[in-house]
């Protein structure tokens, strides 16, 4: 297959990655508002494919693709497109068993495992990756669901002690209110975050084609990306909205409110840092956050064990899935 068109079927899987990713993260940012009936489930998805876009474009264009520059070191050589197409379609294979399941497992883990894998298929050995930048990935990945669950603790504690003596009626319909803009902000979040994985793939490409001389992101790419993300986010991943919405607490809107601000602060905070962490898993982090400093027998346990095994699972399921594409693409002849 001519190079040239290997890179545009390579941007077109990327492109599809992305929209996997918007449709598989949607819940994130609306699934409290709408279990909560602070937003119909239609406008609460226009809401977040719009703010989804402009998370993506703002930071990148104001505040540099540093989320991008980490994904885009994790492979330890000039990664060839075949490479790239074998991590995207693990990943988005992961992407797609996990939504029909219904977990909501992490398009991030599924990407960094994706490419670690096709990585070390095509090295022969653990010398495709950079262990460092691997580990620094897979640590903000781990670390950040923890901290979510902690600061929507003490925040939601707080709140409670401060609103304890109020009218639940008015207090409700206030929350509620607010779980519209902190709906917004994880929205913003999550674009700022997500989509810079799908232009590090696809800049990626572009430098193991020679169209690039040095791993960057140009304009075109982040506003491609920024756009995939959103369209697949107003597509909607509503099995996982039911599971992060009532299956895990059921949410009134002060916990909604609460997670949803927390949750959005580790996302903004590791942004600034480059990290790439999961909206996924700090959301789910922050709802059993906020709703163990009410009552921890109120949390379905055993649905959170189940997303926890999702998690622990899907970096090495996509690493090996990706690990698997990618020879059978090279034994089909495939080269690039």
């Amino acid at each position: 297959m001519p190079e040239q068109l290997l890179l545009l079927v390579t941007i077109l899987i990327a492109i599809g990655f992305d929209f996997t990713n918007g449709f598989h993260d949607t819940a994130n940012a609306i699934a409290t508002s709408v279990s909560t009936r602070a937003l119909s489930p239609r406008l609460a998805v226009l809401i977040s494919s719009v703010l989804n876009l402009a998370g993506a474009i703002i930071t990148v264009v104001f505040f540099q693709a540093k989320v991008s520059n980490t994904i885009g070191k994790i492979v330890a050589f000039k990664a060839g497109l075949v490479v790239i197409i074998a991590a995207l379609i693990g990943a988005i294979i992961w992407n797609l068993v996990t939504w029909y399941l219904g977990l909501p497992s992490s398009s991030t883990h599924a990407l960094v495992g994706a490419l670690s894998g096709a990585a070390i298929a095509a090295a022969h050995g653990l010398g495709g990756v950079r262990a460092a930048e691997f580990w620094k990935t897979v640590l903000s990945l781990v670390i950040s669901p923890p901290v979510g669950f902690l600061l929507a603790a003490i925040f939601m504690t707080v709140l409670l002690a401060t609103f304890h003596a109020a009218r639940p009626a008015p207090l409700n319909r206030t929350f509620r209110s607010l779980q519209i803009l902190t709906g917004a902000l994880v929205s913003y979040s999550h674009g700022a975050n997500d989509a810079q994985k799908t232009m590090a793939v696809i800049a990626l490409a572009l430098v193991a084609t020679g169209h690039l001389r040095k791993f960057e992101v140009p304009l075109w790419v982040v506003l491609l990306s920024a756009s995939a993300i959103a369209f697949g986010t107003y597509a909607g991943g509503w099995r996982i909205i039911r599971t992060l919405g009532w299956r895990i607490y059921k949410l009134d809107p002060a916990t909604g409110m609460g997670s949803q601000l927390t949750g959005a602060a580790v996302i903004q905070l590791a942004t600034q840092f480059g990290l790439p962490v999961s909206t996924t898993h700090v959301i789910t982090g922050s709802v059993m956050g906020a709703g163990a400093s009410q009552r921890l027998s109120a949390l379905r346990w055993g649905v959170g064990a189940n997303i926890v095994t999702a998690w622990i699972l899907t970096i090495p399921a996509a690493g090996l899935t990706a690990w698997v594409v990618y020879a059978i693409l090279t034994t089909a002849g495939l080269q690039g």
